[in-house]
């Protein structure tokens, strides 16, 4: 059943998209959107007034070059998927920048095309590394830790993972778009 619904087409006004992407929900209800096109993030409160904006267009801190995605942490941290930047940033829940890392390539911890980011319970951070076909796993401060995943059809196997989710209890989901599936990992791959 429709409850309500918020903001409307614009290029810039405070409360107004232009291709968002992404919407996350923080532990105390506090909205994220990913608003694209805009390059920025806007948060709102939970009956959907706006609050505050942060990000403009660029490559500095802060900055953002079409960030995909965005999702907050259980202690509030807020990260985002700057996609065309090839980097993850993380922001406190009033959009002050606190860490930055990746960059384009192919090596542990850097990225071609993130799609998307997900915060575990216990803090690990996952990014669908679309392009180079792989989810990557990293500390709450952006140190690598682990990989999987190469082109393929296989099991573990991805054709553009576009999506990642976290369960309460540490599975992780991938939405392997091009291959018309979702597929589960156990905690810790």
């Amino acid at each position: 059943m429709f409850v309500s619904e918020l903001g409307m087409f614009g290029k810039k006004e405070d409360g107004h998209f232009y291709n968002p992407h992404d919407v996350a929900v923080a532990p105390d209800g506090s909205i994220y959107v990913a608003d694209t096109d805009n390059e920025r993030i806007q948060k709102f409160t939970s009956e959907g007034v706006f609050v505050s904006k942060w990000g403009t267009g660029g490559e500095n801190d802060g900055q953002f070059k079409l960030p995909g995605a965005v999702t907050v942490a259980t202690d509030g941290s807020v990260y985002v998927a700057d996609s065309q930047n090839q980097r993850i940033q993380k922001f406190t829940s009033e959009g002050l920048f606190i860490i930055k890392w990746g960059m384009r390539g192919e090596n542990d911890g850097q990225f071609i095309g993130p799609r998307e980011v997900a915060v575990a319970p216990d803090g690990s951070v996952y990014v669908a590394d679309s392009h180079n076909r792989r989810i990557q796993k990293f500390t709450s401060e952006g140190v690598f830790v682990s990989k999987w995943g190469a082109a393929g059809d296989g099991d573990g196997e991805f054709h553009y993972p576009l999506d990642v989710a976290v369960a309460p209890d540490g599975s992780v989901y991938v939405t392997d778009s091009n291959n018309h599936r979702i597929q589960k990992f156990s905690v810790g791959p």
